[in-house]
């Protein structure tokens, strides 16, 4: 009877249920890690084509007096064209430019017309204040 007493208590103690602290496991298991990646060098690209191209565009606006405009002509290293500007005084500025090769840039610069200079009449800085009539009332 004692041994059934015994192994009665020494269950109880066994199964009753933990409060308090208790330590981490002591096994971890170590991480694993994908492989890096293998990184390859970009691709070289060679152009076997020198670049030719040719554009222009203009912006002709009466309302505002805006005109100006770009045109361009590539063939390799060679380059040349010519963008203007209409200037506030009423001129044209025209930039006519080349480059070929190595030479660098070189620009010749123009204008066209002679400038104006209208005289100067400032707005008024005095408008009298708006009378209002009210309206009506009706009922």
């Amino acid at each position: 009877m004692k041994a059934i007493a015994f192994l009665a208590l020494a269950s109880a103690v066994v199964a009753r249920p933990q409060y308090g602290y208790s330590p981490a496991p002591a096994y971890r298991p170590t991480p694993t890690y994908a492989p890096a990646p293998a990184y390859r060098p970009a691709p070289s690209y060679q152009v076997s084509v020198p670049a030719q191209y040719n554009f222009d565009w203009a912006v002709v606006d009466d309302y505002s007096g805006n005109n100006y405009g770009h045109q361009e002509t590539r063939d390799g290293y060679n380059t040349q064209g010519s963008y203007y500007v209409q200037l506030p005084d009423g001129r044209l500025q025209k930039v006519t430019y080349y480059v070929d090769g190595d030479s660098g840039y070189v620009a010749e610069v123009t204008y066209e017309g002679q400038a104006q200079y209208p005289a100067y009449q400032p707005a008024p800085s005095y408008r009298p204040t708006p009378t209002y009539t009210p309206a009506p009332v009706y009922g």
